[in-house]
Parts: structure tokens; C-alpha cells; sequence
């Protein structure tokens, strides 16, 4: 993995909108980063090991990232996947000696590694800091939580389809959307089968979602919103 010290000024402005930075000055948010590096990998490229020293965290700065654990049986659980502008292992920075986690490259990537030294240091010094990251461990709390209630309440098809329309660029009318990563991660993501997710696919024609390959192209995403929030095409139920 390659390690540059370069940061961008379009670095700079995402990281400014995360919710670990956002809340920071630019002097001090200047001064934080002096300690920060880029790191470049290829897909498949390892960010961590489960059980590795916890070292440093990690904002996304182009790419898409998984956060994986290997049960007993050596079977991959996705535990989430993160992409441009999104952080990951601040919690682990401040409460973990171990990542309880693996973190992989799904695409290339480039990320920005803030190591675990610069990052205590700076909650001493600056409590807008403290607090700054007790948003950004909030915001993945909540993520988590949105992910149990989808896995609870929701339908395999409705989860796919509140996938797909996370991905539009836009938020009405029509458009074609390339799949970020493949089928197989995509499902391990959803809580489903390989073989579950290519149904749901298949249930989600008759409201305009046709699949293709790796991309998706999707007649209204209002009504594929609609869908992903009650499960019902018109007045009737598409079945699980």
C-alpha cells in the first residue's frame, strides 16, 4: 500500500464535511492533518486485520471500503461498507487496543490515515475536537441501528431497493447507476444470499428496475423509494 503525505484541495474540502472534521476550524483542522498521510490501494488491498494494534483511523477519500469479521467456520460477514467522505475505526482509536475488525478495499482507493497518537492528543488539547468525534461515532450508531431495523422489518427486495436508490445521483425522474462493487459483497452486505439478492432483482422489474451486468437502470426512483419504505407496487404487495 502506498503512503503519500499529498492532500488535495478537493481532500480538503471533503474532509471538512465529515462529521469528525466538520465542526473544526481550518487552522486547526490544518494543523491536525500535519500528521496525517494518504494511503493508496488496489482492490482486495488490506487497510487492517482483525486483531491488529489499533493504530490510526480513516476518512474515505476516494473508492469504497468494507469492514468485515471471519466467524469460527472462516465464513466473511460484511459489517458495513464505506465510500467517499465517510470515516471509519475512530471508535476504535479511543476505546480498543485491537480492531475488532477487518477492512479491506473493495475498489482502489485512496484513504486518509490519521494515526491514533495525533488524534488523542488533539481530544486533550481541544474539547470542539472531543466533541467533533463524538458526532461522527454517533452518526455510525445510528447507522447500525437503521441496518438492524432493515434486517428486522424489512423485506430482502425492499433492502435492495433502499440500496439502489442510495446510489442515484439524483432525487427524482429516471437513471442509470453502475453497481459500486460486486453482487456477491452486495448481498453479504444486505443480510442475503447471492442467489436471494438476484431474485430481488428479478421483483423489482415490474416497477421499472432493470439490472443488467453491473449496472442498474432505473425507470422512477420515487416510486423505487416508495417501494424500499412500504414493500407495495401500486396496491399490490411484491411478495418476499
Amino acid at each position: 500500500m502506498a503512503v503519500t503525505t499529498l492532500l488535495t484541495d478537493t481532500d480538503l474540502t471533503l474532509v471538512r464535511k465529515t462529521a469528525m472534521f466538520g465542526g473544526l476550524d481550518k487552522d486547526f483542522l490544518t494543523f491536525l492533518l500535519k500528521e496525517a498521510g494518504v494511503q493508496q490501494t488496489v482492490p482486495g488491498g488490506t487497510v487492517f486485520m482483525q486483531d491488529d494494534p489499533v493504530t490510526a483511523c480513516f476518512i474515505v477519500l476516494e473508492g469504497w471500503v468494507k469492514l468485515y469479521r471471519l466467524n469460527q467456520s472462516g465464513d466473511e460477514a460484511v459489517v458495513s461498507v464505506f465510500s467517499q467522505g465517510q470515516s471509519f475505526a475512530e471508535a476504535a482509536v479511543f476505546s480498543m487496543v485491537k480492531y475488532p475488525v477487518s477492512a479491506e478495499a473493495v475498489t482502489e482507493a485512496r484513504l486518509l490515515r490519521i494515526p491514533r497518537a495525533a488524534l488523542q492528543h488533539k481530544v486533550t488539547q481541544d474539547p470542539r475536537f472531543a466533541l467533533s468525534m463524538l458526532a461522527s461515532t454517533s452518526q455510525h450508531l445510528h447507522q447500525l441501528v437503521s441496518q438492524i431495523e432493515q434486517l428486522k422489518v424489512q423485506t430482502g427486495t425492499q433492502r435492495v431497493a433502499r440500496f439502489l436508490t442510495s446510489l442515484c445521483p439524483i432525487q427524482e425522474g429516471s437513471c442509470t447507476i453502475g453497481l459500486p462493487y460486486d453482487k456477491a459483497l452486495i448481498a453479504n452486505r444486505l443480510g442475503m444470499k447471492p442467489e436471494s439478492l438476484s431474485r430481488a432483482f428479478a421483483r423489482l422489474r415490474p416497477i421499472g428496475v432493470r439490472v443488467e451486468r453491473n449496472a442498474a437502470a432505473i425507470g422512477c426512483i420515487q416510486r423505487l423509494r416508495n417501494y424500499a419504505s412500504t414493500g407495495r407496487n401500486g396496491e399490490s404487495m411484491v411478495s418476499r
